[in-house]
């Protein structure tokens, strides 16, 4: 079985994450995400927090700057997961602080979720955090024409869909091609029959499209000019890597676009993005592959 949410519960895998910390006892008492934060300096990176990109509440975003950047530093808008049903983005510090200290402007945005919408107004809500993400980015340090969108679990589906398809961003006057490429941690691509209650409301299955899938739209989407970077716990049993990470590896190289692909070992679907954080770093250089590939100079 193949789905976008952890198969066991994000409580069960986030207990497990906490055990890797030895901060399990802890849980009942903070917040896993409010713990790991806790571990990130404040000396690598300023913030802009609550950025409006839109009118709702939840069209919101925070900016971390590095402290040291150079004037035209590429910029990752990043999107969570959560089966677009929970999350926040001041979970994700430790990911803001992660690629701010390698000298990457970062948007960690959040957008509306069911069931207060349902598909496609999360990816409408993504592609106006872009927007406002190219048309500031001169303003804060970055070069608009290193924009990348990125993003883990749910977000990463987000993620795709904004680079293969592209109506979300001509809903707001820009072309997908004006990203320098996008990244995928753990995404699920290809989901369907949904099997999630949860998933099944955002999506209104069974009127479900097959084109609200981004391995749909792989073989022909939007132009090849994009790079991309797909990573994945080889184990994980939540979002099954060979079905979506290597599946969309494979539709993506057959059409000539350049993917840079990494499984790994001893991460599973959390800790593939806990991996971002200083004391889970020494787990797997995810840090490393996602900085370096932010990092490269457009070809």
């Amino acid at each position: 079985m193949n789905s976008p949410h952890p198969a066991p519960s994000t409580t069960l895998a986030r207990r497990r994450w906490l055990t890797l910390l030895g901060l399990a006892p802890l849980l009942q008492a903070c917040s896993p995400f409010r713990l790991i934060n806790a571990t990130v300096p404040s000396n690598t990176h300023t913030v802009l927090r609550g950025e409006a990109y839109g009118n709702a509440e939840r069209q919101r975003m925070d900016v971390y700057l590095p402290v040291d950047k150079t004037p035209d530093a590429p910029m990752a808008v990043f999107f969570y997961g959560g089966s677009w049903s929970s999350g926040e983005r001041a979970d994700y510090k430790f990911v803001g602080e992660a690629l701010a200290s390698r000298g990457i402007v970062t948007v960690v945005a959040d957008y509306r979720l069911s069931p207060e919408v349902r598909y496609p107004v999360f990816l409408q809500d993504c592609a106006l955090a872009v927007r406002w993400a190219r048309d500031n980015a001169r303003r804060l340090g970055a070069s608009p024409s290193r924009l990348f969108v990125t993003g883990h679990s749910a977000g990463a589906y987000n993620a795709a869909m904004l680079a293969l398809d592209a109506r979300w961003l001509a809903e707001v006057n820009m072309r997908a091609t004006e990203l320098a490429g996008w990244a995928g941690l753990a995404g699920p691509y290809d989901f369907l029959p949904i099997v999630l209650p949860e998933v099944q409301l955002a999506f209104n299955w069974p009127d479900t499209p097959a084109s609200s899938q981004p391995l749909f739209h792989a073989p022909a989407g939007t132009g090849l000019k994009h790079r991309v970077l797909l990573l994945a716990a080889r184990s994980d049993t939540a979002v099954n890597p060979q079905r979506n990470t290597l599946a969309m590896a494979q539709a993506l190289q057959q059409r000539g676009t350049k993917v840079e692909l990494e499984l790994f070992d001893r991460l599973n679907h959390v800790t593939l993005i806990g991996a971002m954080a200083p004391p889970l770093r020494g787990l797997a250089p995810v840090l490393d592959r996602f900085s370096s590939f932010l990092l490269q100079r457009p070809t």
